[in-house]
């Protein structure tokens, strides 16, 4: 009966992990879905998340057994005193992904503020559903690492000594496919709101921004990297959330300032005729 009870207790801890870092994640496939043929958006987004669920649960086999070899560095980094750090595979797999989410994000800004390329959008062709469902799967395997390696140290058995007996994988694979059937649920929504709602589109391609920083952060700080001899540090979680909730609430204050503005013009109007 405690057994059961402490599996339950770490499978709810474990969804409530999904949902916390599935957030940013669940912003981008709605958020790239949407450069698909627009009768194969959702198609894209449920297909993307199923795929990605399945390479997911693949993911943390593989990493169970070889986390300590990817923890092993590959490059040594000691330029003049510069920069200087020790490369691994975990931290080249966030850096680049934190470094495509930048690029993602900063080119959709460009386009958005681009008046030439809005004079050009009805000719603009819709990219492929297939490239789009690769990037979206290749983002949740990026997106994984930190909830699969996280989910395994809450999953960890411990024996009465405190040592290591490995590793509830019953649970982690039930967290993850309830966390990806929560994800298919809600990709139409969020994408639906987001459509309905443009302003909130371009907040969140700055939130997907301020994600591309956050993961090179974190890729630096686990590759060690010092600049001039300064350490780079992890963005936390606190830190991010933080920031994501300043920038709702300058867009809700901007919004309806903008409201009011408005209502003070037709007002200024409706005096000025009668």
């Amino acid at each position: 009966m405690a057994e059961l009870l402490n599996s339950l207790i770490t499978l709810g801890l474990l969804v409530l992990l999904q949902a916390v870092l599935g957030f940013d994640n669940l912003l981008y496939i709605s958020l790239e879905s949407q450069r698909a043929p627009e009768a194969d958006q959702s198609r894209v987004r449920k297909l993307g998340i199923t795929i990605a669920v399945g390479l997911r649960i693949v993911l943390l086999f593989i990493l169970i057994h070889l986390v300590e070899l990817l923890q092993d560095p590959f490059l040594e980094l000691a330029e003049g005193g510069w920069i200087e750090g020790s490369i691994n595979f975990h931290s080249l797999i966030v850096l680049f992904g934190g470094a495509f989410i930048l690029y993602t994000a900063t080119k959709e800004i460009a386009h958005m503020m681009s008046l030439e390329d809005e004079e050009n959008a009805v000719d603009r062709k819709p990219s492929s559903s297939k490239k789009v469902i690769g990037l979206i799967v290749f983002m949740n395997v990026i997106f994984s690492f930190d909830s699969i390696l996280s989910a395994m140290a809450l999953a960890s058995k411990k024996g009465a000594d405190g040592s290591h007996e490995g590793y509830q994988m019953g649970v982690m694979i039930t967290a993850i496919l309830i966390g990806g059937a929560i994800m298919v649920l809600l990709a139409d929504r969020v994408t639906e709101f987001l459509r309905r709602n443009r302003m909130y589109e371009v907040l969140g391609l700055f939130v997907l921004f301020v994600v591309g920083i956050m993961l090179l952060t974190e890729g630096a700080h686990l590759a060690h990297l010092t600049i001039f001899g300064n350490e780079i540090h992890a963005m936390t979680k606190t830190t991010f959330y933080f920031v994501i909730g300043v920038l709702l609430l300058t867009d809700i204050v901007q919004g309806r300032y903008h409201k009011k503005l408005s209502a003070e013009k037709i007002r200024k109007e409706k005096t000025c005729d009668s």
